[in-house]
């Protein structure tokens, strides 16, 4: 089981890290993203780890301004979000895979999902 939390209302040009911790298994064992999701819109791709490679992807849109991490202690996962921007406004989610899919960037993909969190950029 995974939750999310971090999000609120921030300036653009602020930053926010967002958290993902799991419960009920190891997260260090998956391979971990965040998708995000605006009103009326799909799911985005905005990170994730692949765990068995050791490599992480980035969308264009984030690329530079975003970074995932994580920290098997507290069996959690992070994305630190700087300069962010209105159009970055969305529900931030993290999700978990075991195995790798080369289509990643598909949400459907990615069997277990957080709650979710808001993150509101204002201008």
């Amino acid at each position: 089981q995974l939750q999310a939390s971090g999000g609120g209302l921030v300036q653009a040009g602020d930053s926010l890290r967002l958290s993902c911790a799991a419960s009920g298994g190891s997260l260090s064992a998956y391979n971990v993203a965040w998708f995000r999701q605006a009103p009326g819109k799909e799911h985005e791709l905005v990170a994730a780890r692949r765990r068995d490679a050791r490599r992480t992807y980035y969308s264009d849109s984030m690329k530079g301004r975003v970074t995932i991490t994580s920290d098997n202690a507290k069996n959690s996962e992070y994305l630190q979000m700087n300069s962010l921007k209105p159009e970055d406004t969305a529900v931030y989610f993290c999700a978990a895979r075991a195995v790798w899919n080369v289509q990643y960037y598909y949400a459907r993909h990615w069997p277990i999902w957080g709650q979710g969190t808001q993150v509101t950029v204002s201008s």
